[in-house]
């Protein structure tokens, strides 16, 4: 059993930070937007400001705080014997499940940007993707798409 627990442990963590995270690219497209007229616009970058999105976990969340929560179980029945034994175990499935979920949503964030347009008709909008390309303040870009899926993208 002893030597089974770094397994599982690496195996809970490696796939605790499995987000989808290419939908919040601008470089990506969805199999809906495919072969479908997107709507172009021209601006120019106002501001940038680094920030992050916080991706949905595939599995909901359950990965990280089940694998917490097991780890943590094996871990507490680890420490003493009898009733003590028991108790180690349900704190360590607690404290598993509460350390894994935090774990799950820290490697589930995405560094990225908040850009701000002027675009040539004069209103400023702000977009949110993924920060997988250098923009800078002054740049001349293209917003492709429109309701709530549109991507800043270098013009």
């Amino acid at each position: 059993m002893k030597r089974l627990l770094p397994a599982l442990i690496l195996g809970t963590l490696t796939l605790a930070g499995c987000a989808n995270t290419s939908p919040y690219s601008g470089n990506v497209y969805t199999g809906n937007q495919a072969k479908a007229a997107q709507s172009v616009t021209f601006g120019t970058i106002t501001a940038l400001r680094r920030v992050q999105i916080q991706a949905d976990s595939r599995a909901g969340g359950l990965l990280g705080g089940g694998g917490g929560a097991v780890i943590g179980g094996l871990l507490g029945n680890q420490v003493g014997g009898g009733s003590g034994r028991q108790l180690a175990t349900v704190a360590g499935a607690l404290g598993g499940a509460v350390a894994g979920s935090k774990i799950e949503e820290s490697t589930n964030r995405i560094p990225a940007w908040e850009i701000e347009v002027r675009q040539d008709t004069g209103q400023s909008v702000v977009i949110v993707q993924k920060a997988d390309q250098a923009f800078q303040v002054g740049q001349r870009v293209r917003l492709v798409g429109s309701g709530s899926s549109v991507s800043v993208v270098p013009y």
